[in-house]
């Protein structure tokens, strides 16, 4: 059997047994969904992560590229309390170490408990426990990942939908779930998706009708240029985002964002709209919060569990953001009517656009 070691912070070491081999370093998460295990690991938000997967069996449907939503697997490494396969064989060719036959319920607690730590894997026939440990030596937090953004963005800007008839959407790639442009594609929008680090100039020129700040991995606080976008177009054309974007969107409009001790990421967190008072299931991946949300936007909608916010409106701008994936994938489609309602703030007819110096 081959041999795997993760190194934990706080000096434990857990032994399971090697799928893919490899070593690296990342902060440890989980996630408790129970299928979409190949859009959870191409989801850019897991970059520079380990996942663990709560559920006990992860690959009784195969892999099917179609489903994937970014054109790689994103976690550093991937635990499990037991593998396929089908799905150990797709980690290994993408160079990606993969652990099973772990008891993943410890694992969850001591995260719930501890919170998201640092951790070392190491995986292969000759590898030691000692080889974890170093890799856990060179770890460093996730706030310090400075230039994560230019990890999971596109270099250029790259357009779909040209020939469509509806608006057309700025959308600034943090990181960005393939299905996020799909949805806005099927109701018609021309997307145009943005390196993360665009210039105002960039946006300009492009004359959208909306500006859309995308998921995305790390700390908002990293990523000042999308920041710097909502700054200058807030006052021009609708702001809509979506997890990383409603925390960019926020530190934009004068609010604060903080990490939280483990995160939500999974595909049934209920959220409440404060408004109706209705409830739904969500699907979450996100490491940080909206603290305060400022004086520009009030929250509408809130984490059942937790009353952390999931949704703010613009009190002074036509904005309007989601922390939970309204596209899903996986997940409940409860929320597919969020695409709707950005869309609808924009004006019938597309307008030249002039930044706030």
């Amino acid at each position: 059997m081959t041999a795997a070691y993760i190194a934990l912070e706080g000096g434990h070491v857990l032994e399971g047994r090697g799928r893919a081999p490899g070593t690296t370093r990342g902060e440890l998460v989980f996630t408790t969904a129970y299928t979409g295990y190949e859009e959870s690991l191409t989801d850019p938000s897991y970059e520079e992560q380990v996942l663990t997967f709560s559920y006990p069996l992860i690959g009784n449907y195969g892999v099917r590229e179609e489903r994937f939503e970014s054109e790689r697997v994103h976690p550093r490494a991937v635990l499990a309390r037991e593998l396929t396969d089908d799905v150990a064989s797709w980690l290994e060719a993408e160079g990606v170490p993969a652990v099973d036959h772990l008891d993943t319920r410890e694992v969850v607690t001591d995260i719930r408990d501890s919170g998201a730590m640092k951790c070392g894997i190491a995986v292969g026939d000759d590898v030691t426990p000692e080889d974890a440990i170093a890799e856990l030596e060179n770890c460093i937090a996730m706030s310090d990942h400075t230039e994560i953004g230019a990890q999971v963005s596109v270099d250029t800007t790259t357009t779909y939908g040209a020939d469509n008839d509806g608006e057309t959407v700025a959308l600034v790639d943090c990181g960005v779930k393939g299905s996020i442009v799909t949805s806005l594609l099927e109701r018609d929008a021309t997307v145009h998706v943005l390196p993360h680090d665009a210039s105002v100039a960039d946006v300009e020129a492009l004359g959208p009708d909306i500006l859309f700040i995308s998921n995305g991995p790390g700390d908002p606080a990293n990523y000042e240029e999308a920041v710097s976008l909502v700054e200058a177009f807030v006052d021009e054309v609708p702001v809509a985002g979506i997890c990383l974007g409603q925390q960019i969107v926020a530190r934009a409009l004068g609010g604060e964002t903080e990490k939280m001790a483990f995160g939500h990421r999974g595909v049934n967190q209920p959220v409440m709209d404060l408004e109706s008072g209705r409830v739904v299931m969500t699907t979450q991946n996100h490491g940080y919060t909206v603290s305060d949300p400022g004086l520009h936007l009030e929250i509408s909608q809130v984490n059942v569990n937790d009353n952390t916010p999931e949704g703010l409106v613009g009190t002074d701008y036509d904005v309007i953001t989601r922390q939970y994936h309204p596209e899903a994938n996986p997940g409940p489609h409860d929320t597919l009517d969020f695409f709707d309602d950005v869309l609808a703030m924009a004006a019938p007819d597309a307008r030249a656009i002039v930044a706030d110096d």
